[in-house]
């Protein structure tokens, strides 16, 4: 693998990785001021709102944040999200042709997997980091490390379910690259504003994630 195809490399060493939903564009400066102040490096917008593609265009010319596109379901909305400045790209689950068309442009895709055989898929088309998605419904730890028992080679992102109370159990897994989750900046959070809470609740997850 190429380093454009490694998230680890975009990453940077960063284990956190808050997941944002936001359904206004007016939030994306003071959201990324309080997630950067919080200690943040990394943050992924899912394209689950009318305006994903636009908040992720400032969140990117913001600064300090490495961005990604998350719930990224078509090649088209993947191709969108890499010129809205996404440096890397994740899926709910696996689909062929968004994976050939992050290969085309030359950035990291990782990939949902819930089973053995959605993992197989990933590590026989060259990727070895994927999303366990849903990962608590899925059955959080356990699964995860029977999963990772008969694949060595693989890294996992967990994501789903997951707060500040289990986080470092996830990232105490050696198999586990970064930790996905939305409670640091939550739809009743960007619906009063509550910007301090969010750069609290981020700098209680960054200091957490810190080895």
């Amino acid at each position: 693998m190429n380093d454009t195809d490694d998230l680890a490399s975009v990453l940077a060493g960063a284990r956190l990785m808050p997941v944002l939903t936001v359904a206004s564009t007016a939030t994306a400066s003071p959201l990324a001021d309080a997630l950067v102040a919080g200690g943040a490096r990394c943050a992924e917008v899912t394209f689950r709102t009318p305006q994903a593609e636009q908040v992720l265009r400032a969140i990117a010319k913001h600064g300090g944040l490495t961005v990604g596109a998350g719930t990224v379901l078509t090649p088209e909305q993947a191709e969108r999200a890499v010129a809205a400045g996404a440096r890397f790209v994740v899926c709910p689950g696996f689909d062929a042709e968004v994976v050939a068309m992050c290969r085309k442009l030359g950035v990291p895709v990782v990939p949902g997997v819930a089973t053995a055989t959605e993992l197989m898929t990933a590590l026989r088309a060259g990727i070895d980091t994927v999303k366990l998605f849903p990962a608590e419904p899925l059955g959080g730890l356990p699964t995860l490390r029977a999963l990772a028992a008969p694949f060595p080679q693989a890294r996992f992102v967990p994501t789903g379910g997951i707060g500040a109370d289990l986080m470092a159990g996830y990232l105490a897994e050696p198999a586990v690259l970064a930790v996905g989750g939305s409670w640091m900046v939550t739809s009743a959070h960007l619906k009063r504003g509550d910007y301090e809470g969010i750069r609290r609740l981020t700098a209680e997850a960054a200091e957490r994630s810190t080895p």
